[in-house]
């Protein structure tokens, strides 16, 4: 690339919630590259937090890491205030932060449940909330849901997929909302990513990956790729859709 300041994402801030690792990680190296300053929270994992931050330091580029699981409304709020404080400005949200139980309906506890909708949509609801009375015309919010969100292709996942349903139609009722403004939602939907949460060699992936016409898990970077093209310029006429990206499980 050229140097940063003919990036499609220079002078831009974004905060990648659930930023430290997997898909959410990828994230913010991607916006990093295309010039954006990038804070990023996470819950636990403190040094992966800062591994991100040192590697797009080291590229050139500029992070913070903030502390803030995605439950605790008020730890959220903070995050979205301290990242304003740090870059001045917050131009793209990026609502990754996530949490997946698989269990069948009978085995799963409230406890469980109430975790799933308490980071998976609450979170998302509360870091959309905060960042609304900083985002300008131009800006971007983007969630990042599941093609579990419109249809469910395999057991154990009701819970899960309820929520990442919600967050699609909370992105299409924002879509709305903001559109006046300048400012747009979208939603993007992995199917199954290779990370730690869901190894391409694990339990789990042998249903999965014969679900996939292309035979194969997705990589991080190709969930990257598709969020930064949505919080540049050029994705300026895109707005309420979710935007699928899941080898053609949902085909």
């Amino acid at each position: 690339m050229s140097n940063r300041q003919d990036r499609e994402l220079a002078g831009k801030v974004a905060l990648v919630t659930g930023g430290s690792r997997g898909i959410g990680a990828a994230i913010a190296k991607r916006l990093a590259a295309e010039g954006a300053s990038v804070a990023l929270t996470y819950s636990k994992g403190a040094e992966a937090a800062a591994s991100i931050v040192e590697a797009i330091e080291h590229d050139g580029g500029k992070a913070v890491a903030i502390q803030a699981d995605a439950a605790d409304a008020d730890a959220v709020r903070k995050a979205v205030e301290a990242t304003v404080e740090t870059f001045g400005q917050l131009d793209v949200l990026v609502n990754n932060a996530g949490t997946a139980i698989a269990q069948a309906v009978e085995e799963t506890t409230l406890d469980d449940f109430d975790r799933l909708f308490a980071v998976n949509v609450r979170g998302t609801f509360v870091a959309t909330q905060a960042a609304l009375k900083h985002i300008k015309s131009g800006g971007r919010v983007i969630m990042i849901g599941s093609c579990l969100g419109e249809r469910v292709f395999m057991p154990g996942m009701a819970p899960y997929a309820a929520t990442k349903g919600a967050i699609k139609m909370f992105a299409q009722g924002l879509a709305r909302e903001l559109g006046p403004r300048g400012v747009t939602v979208n939603n993007v939907q992995p199917g199954p990513i290779d990370t730690d949460l869901n190894p391409a060699s694990g339990e789990w992936a042998v249903g999965q990956k014969a679900a996939v016409p292309l035979d194969r898990y997705g990589r991080t970077d190709e969930i990257a790729a598709l969020v930064a093209f949505v919080a540049g310029p050029e994705s300026s006429y895109i707005n309420g859709a979710n935007l699928t990206v899941d080898g053609g499980i949902n085909a």
